[in-house]
């Protein structure tokens, strides 16, 4: 651990997570039992795990946004292709004549 100290002058964000991580390794014979306490030491110091999620997460929606994209364009070609779509320029009745303005 550096000064132990955060930019503030106070206690560093990772202190507890050190704390946690020194007692256990001052109170066990093999250091190995230790390995989730480092872990979480190193995780707040790092952020390793945090920034994989992310990533992850980021990767998926991209994912889902072309496929989206994909199937809205797999639509309009359907809709392209000999199907007369409606864009509301012309008002009908319920009897179905058109009404001119």
């Amino acid at each position: 651990m550096a000064s132990g100290f955060s930019y503030t002058g106070g206690r560093s964000r990772c202190f507890a997570y050190w704390q946690e991580f020194s007692k256990c390794y001052a109170e066990t014979d093999a250091p190995s039992q230790c390995r989730l306490q480092a872990d979480d030491y190193l995780e707040c110091l790092h952020h390793t795990k945090e920034i994989a999620r992310a990533k992850a997460v980021k990767a998926e929606f991209i994912k889902q946004a072309e496929h989206h994209a994909k199937e809205g364009r797999k639509v309009a070609d359907v809709l392209a292709d000999g199907v007369i779509v409606g864009v509301g320029l012309i008002q009908r009745d319920k009897d179905g004549e058109n009404k001119h303005k």
